[in-house]
């Protein structure tokens, strides 16, 4: 398949490439094509929803649940796949998709929450507001091509400076929103605080949120590409269990 698809774009500098799988694959030939479509498994109608893609009928605004590496290698999970004499290790930690690529600076080929449509939009106008025990997040989001579709404003915190090793920031909310050519739109994300801040103290047994500073990141990919940035600020440092 890999020897067709770069034969064939050869040929045809206008190929596009659908993809059907359930996880991410190898893409030597990515940068000869000039379209991607990843059409997972779609059941009995994925060839009509397809074939609508294809043609315009629908603007597809779909978003990448996990992160596209360039190698199997460089999958978090890499050294440890399958079990060795019973033992499944998750050497990874909350190293996860993004967290991980992110930490050891992987380049990847697609970010997780990355997706492009056949329209265009802009975020500007930040704001990040402490109410009570909630921080709400809002944003002014503008559809500035030609055609209706749909936007994720995802929101991820970043800790400056905590007494443990993070990641470089965690996805802690997001929101979809439908516009119409040249519509604009002021998106909200509430985030309970604890939920942005906390992480879990193995010593305590219990939920930490550190007196810091935090930083929201706002942007359409984990890979931040023009995010917008504000900080907030926890003032104390408290523990706390349950929900």
């Amino acid at each position: 398949m890999d020897a067709l698809i770069t034969a064939v774009s050869k040929a045809n500098p206008s190929t596009v490439v659908v993809v059907q799988s359930g996880t991410p694959v190898a893409m030597p030939w990515i940068a000869s094509v000039n379209a991607l479509i990843h059409a997972w498994y779609g059941g009995n109608e994925t060839g009509n929803a397809i074939a609508d893609i294809l043609f315009g009928n629908v603007n597809p605004s779909a978003k990448l649940p996990l992160s596209f590496p360039k190698r199997i290698q460089d999958n978090p999970a890499f050294l440890n796949y399958k079990t060795e004499r019973g033992r499944t290790l998750y050497g990874e930690d909350v190293y996860v998709g993004y967290r991980w690529y992110e930490m050891l600076e992987l380049p990847v080929h697609f970010p997780f929450g990355h997706g492009l449509s056949y329209t265009t939009f802009e975020m500007s106008g930040l704001k990040v507001e402490k109410k009570e025990e909630m921080l709400v997040t809002s944003i002014l989001v503008k559809n500035t091509g030609d055609i209706a579709g749909a936007e994720v404003v995802q929101v991820y915190v970043s800790q400056k400076n905590p007494s443990i090793k993070r990641p470089v920031k965690e996805l802690k909310g997001f929101k979809k929103v439908f516009l119409e050519k040249g519509q604009e739109k002021v998106v909200e994300v509430p985030i309970e605080i604890k939920y942005a801040a906390s992480f879990w103290d193995e010593i305590r047994d219990a939920w930490i949120m550190e007196k810091d500073t935090f930083e929201v990141i706002v942007a359409n990919t984990s890979a931040g590409d023009r995010a917008l940035r504000a900080n907030f600020e926890i003032n104390a440092t408290s523990w706390w269990n349950g929900l």
